[in-house]
Formats: structure tokens, C-alpha cells, sequence
């Protein structure tokens, strides 16, 4: 079930977005996803966050500004379920538009998007980790 994201989901969120990010992420230190745990903590609560929970427990997240994809994570024994595609879904039906950054070597996410209809519109570079990483659009 979709619903919107409670105060007392953040530690079982703040749990995905760490464990997701470090294994999607392999090329990157460690240590940049753990130093910022506590500016993500903080800044959860004041996105659009939506989660998807099984027999009360929070199995994957999706987060928003605008419409600005922050993210899908999904707890690793959850995912290839169609957990992050049913959060897509629900987010492209209250939005017009959807734009977000990934990183070229995230292969696995660069292919989901594909296949969910997003286009890539820009190439760049992140500055904090020198990665290259694409804009993706939905329309």
C-alpha cells in the first residue's frame, strides 16, 4: 500500500536510503552516503515523501520536490517486485512532468527508467562526487 510518508517511518526510510544508495552506488566511498545521514534525516520530512508498506513495515520510499524525482529505494529483499515502478505510478499520475538525476554507472536504475518512459535530456557531471550522471523527463 502507497500512503504518505509518517514520522515514525523515518528511521525504517533513513534505513533504505542508506543500504539502497551503497549498494546501487558501489563506485562511490562509503563514507560520502554516511556523512550524509544527517542532512537527508533532516530534509525528509519537509519533501513529498510517499512509502510502500507490507504488513506494517516501510518496504520502499519514493521522494519528491515539484516535480523533481529525489529518488526510489527499495529494501534490497523487496525489490524486482514491482514495489518501485507502483511508486513511479502513483507519482506520474499527480504529476504532469517528472525530472531526476542519475548516475551513468547506476545501470540498473538508468535501465528502469528507461523502460518506465524517461528520456535522457542533459549529461553533466555531479560536482560532489565528479560522477557522470544524466537528467532524465517524463512527460
Amino acid at each position: 500500500m502507497i500512503r504518505p510518508m509518517e514520522t515514525a517511518d523515518l528511521d525504517a526510510v533513513m534505513e533504505i536510503w542508506l543500504e539502497a544508495n551503497l549498494e546501487a552506488h558501489h563506485f562511490i566511498p562509503a563514507r560520502y552516503w554516511r556523512e550524509r545521514l544527517d542532512g537527508v534525516r533532516e530534509q525528509l520530512p519537509r519533501a513529498e515523501v510517499h512509502v510502500w508498506e507490507e504488513n506494517g513495515a516501510v518496504q520502499g520510499f519514493l521522494g519528491l520536490q515539484g516535480e523533481y524525482l529525489a529518488g526510489i529505494f527499495v529494501r534490497r529483499e523487496a525489490r524486482s517486485r514491482g514495489i518501485g515502478r507502483r511508486l513511479l505510478d502513483a507519482a506520474k499520475e499527480c504529476r504532469s512532468r517528472l525530472v531526476l538525476h542519475v548516475y551513468g554507472r547506476n545501470l540498473r536504475a538508468m535501465a528502469f527508467y528507461l523502460r518506465e518512459g524517461f528520456r535522457c535530456v542533459a549529461a553533466g557531471s555531479d560536482p560532489d562526487t565528479e560522477e557522470r550522471e544524466w537528467e532524465m523527463a517524463w512527460r
